[in-house]
């Protein structure tokens, strides 16, 4: 009876936290380009190429291995297709820390005729609470995340909190 008791209670936090970040993205995203689940992102055959649509002091700190350092508020359309693939099928999946700014990355790339890009689901900060990996600048595996600031740093519930 313990153990159901801690499955239902498992599975109620679970379906809690997803509600409460289904409600955040809700009242900044218009939900313009489909979402891509960290759990997905992270199988072996889903091959992407990944875009961090976030500032640079945020990157410096950690990133998904393989991440390109595509940025938000000096976001470059044209720096950023010339080192996309020619392919307008190719995977891309963008993330930022929650799934905000990426969104708007994302929609800019589909309106240049991209027709596979993705906004991973809760971001960065999504993918360190399932216990995946990021690594640091050099290459180096990190618990450290950006957290943007201290408001948005209440989403972030593993590893190490930076805020500078």
């Amino acid at each position: 009876m313990k153990k159901l008791l801690l499955f239902f209670l498992l599975i109620t936090s679970i379906m809690f936290g997803q509600n409460k970040l289904d409600k955040l993205l809700d009242k900044w995203n218009k939900r313009n380009v489909p979402y891509m689940s960290v759990e997905t992102l992270a199988l072996p055959k889903t091959k992407a190429i990944l875009l961090d649509a976030r500032e640079e002091k945020e990157f410096e700190v950690s990133h998904l291995e393989d991440a390109i350092y595509v940025g938000y508020d000096n976001f470059k359309l044209k720096k950023t297709l010339k080192i996309l693939p020619t392919d307008k099928n190719a995977k891309i999946v963008v993330y930022c820390s929650l799934g905000i700014r990426s969104e708007t990355v994302a929609d800019k790339l589909i309106k240049e005729g991209y027709t596979n890009v993705y906004n991973l689901y809760g971001g960065i900060f999504e993918w360190k609470n399932a216990n995946f990996q990021v690594v640091d600048t050099l290459g180096n595996n990190t618990e450290k995340v950006h957290t943007f600031s201290k408001n948005w740093s209440k989403w972030l519930t593993k590893g190490e909190k930076v805020y500078e």
